[in-house]
């Protein structure tokens, strides 16, 4: 065989690889648009951290805490489904160990409560892909807790480009946490080159789910927010419900089990004992539909288009890339919706300093169509938050919140995702805190204390070259975000 013929049989082999991997069908229960349910028992819960002209800062942080009193409680279920899971953060700052927090809240339960069943899925970047161990991984298998590390192959490639040539090289020879050499991103035990190589497929479980029962029922909590030290101090947001849709989060997270080759009894069980049978006045109290990967955009891409002429949309996110999402906005804003968009400026990740891109590049956009953008005023924290609200002349508040940023990553079925819609009364104690929540920082600014949101200008960025850098990231998944 001529190297011609070669070459031509290698090149046609990662393109056909790459095509198929980027388009395959979904794993079963992937992209799950839940039905809207009856909203029940609905807490709204806020993540702030304030920085004052004292230069001293304050924290006002609920989330945490709600999650780790609801596992000290639970009885006989529990499933804990969180992306970052590990205790890597920079040395200059005081973090709340909050994957210490979590893993001994979990043993605790289970060793007051033995009959108590209890998941835990993560995702495997906090094994660097299986080249370290998790010391509270563990410490949880140790206590008889499993950990479902999720396996990411059957998912869609968000980075075809590289992805294509690890499945064909590179995927076979697996990983081992002994043979290590190389320096730790997320821990100080050295791990191989095969950790590295799996990190540019550049996709995740980047789900924030917690399930637990309560008294007679069973709550749900779905949040921003990451078990994760180096995140301890990022603002977030959460809601907590009980009701039928517990029942969707229940199924969703089934089949993330399933791509793992896992399955467990006890979910099995009350998904299949779920009765979702409702009064007439089911929905007083709200509605409320579960939504996953792809169906999160057709929610935010109908919450936008539904908005009409003075309406009130706000969101409060830490990555806004996807081009549908720019476009509706922009549209929106031609139609006399009064949009506002609150950014984390990309400027600062765990200590290490960030380009700016994709927001500061999408703010360009929205900036010069005459739609009001606004930073967090942070300090090494991250404006973590994916919130977006509608507020109508008349009727309900909608929200739309969960682990999903605004990108081509979490939107286009490539990460795993789930996000909460809810409807609600503008009167409601949901869409009070909601709403208090984007307003306090926005109207914060300069002069204020604390100063929670800068203007504009402070990190505009007019450079043509960055924007179509983002524009081609975006486009072909050769990025981070």
């Amino acid at each position: 065989m001529s190297l011609k013929v070669l070459f031509a049989l290698i090149v046609l082999s990662l393109v056909g690889a790459g095509f198929y991997h980027a388009y395959k069908p979904l794993p079963q229960g992937i992209s799950h648009n839940g039905d809207v349910l009856p909203l029940s028992g609905a807490v709204m819960l806020v993540d702030a951290t304030y920085h004052h002209n004292d230069g001293s800062e304050t924290r006002d942080h609920e989330i945490f805490d709600e999650i780790l009193r609801l596992i000290g409680q639970a009885r006989y279920f529990v499933l804990v489904d969180m992306f970052l899971f590990n205790s890597s953060s920079p040395a200059d700052v005081e973090h709340r160990h909050l994957s210490e927090q979590l893993t001994e809240a979990l043993i605790n339960r289970k060793a007051e409560q033995p009959e108590l069943e209890i998941v835990v899925i993560s995702d495997p970047l906090n094994t660097l892909y299986g080249g370290s161990v998790s010391p509270w991984f563990q410490a949880l298998l140790q206590a008889g807790i499993p950990v479902t590390e999720t396996n990411l192959r059957p998912l869609r490639d968000s980075n075809p480009a590289w992805s294509a040539i690890w499945r064909l090289c590179c995927q076979w020879f697996g990983n081992n946490p002994e043979g290590g050499w190389l320096p730790n991103a997320l821990g100080t035990q050295p791990v191989t080159i095969r950790s590295y190589l799996a990190l540019p497929n550049f996709k995740a479980n980047h789900r924030k789910v917690l399930v637990t029962d309560e008294g007679e029922t069973l709550r749900a909590l779905v949040t921003s927010a990451n078990p994760h030290d180096g995140s301890s101090r990022h603002s977030n947001t959460a809601i907590s419900f009980t009701g039928p849709a517990v029942t969707d989060v229940l199924k969703s997270e089934r089949a993330v089990l399933a791509l793992s080759g896992q399955t467990n009894p006890t979910l099995v069980r009350l998904i299949s004992a779920a009765n979702t049978s409702q009064p007439a006045d089911q929905y007083a109290a709200g509605r409320i539909a579960i939504k996953t990967e792809s169906a999160i955009l057709d929610s935010a891409l109908q919450m936008i288009s539904s908005a009409q002429r003075e309406s009130r949309l706000d969101l409060a996110f830490f990555y806004l890339s996807h081009r549908e999402i720019v476009a509706a906005l922009l549209d929106a804003h031609k139609r006399g919706v009064q949009v506002r968009v609150l950014l984390d400026a990309n400027n600062e990740a765990f200590g290490h300093k960030k380009s700016g891109i994709p927001n500061r590049q999408v703010a360009l956009e929205l900036h010069k169509a005459g739609i009001p953008v606004r930073w967090c005023n942070t300090f090494g924290e991250q404006c973590h938050s994916k919130l977006l609200t509608l507020r109508p002349l008349a009727g309900s508040t909608q929200l739309l919140l969960g682990s999903a940023n605004f990108t081509r990553r979490n939107l286009d079925d490539l990460n795993l995702e789930t996000d909460v819609w809810v409807s609600v009364s503008p009167d409601s104690e949901v869409a009070k805190k909601a709403v208090d929540f984007f307003e306090r920082q926005w109207q914060s600014g300069p002069g204020s204390d604390p100063v929670m949101s800068l203007p504009y200008e402070r990190w505009a960025d007019d450079s043509m070259l960055r924007y179509w850098r983002y524009r081609l990231m975006e486009a072909t998944g050769l990025s981070t975000f």
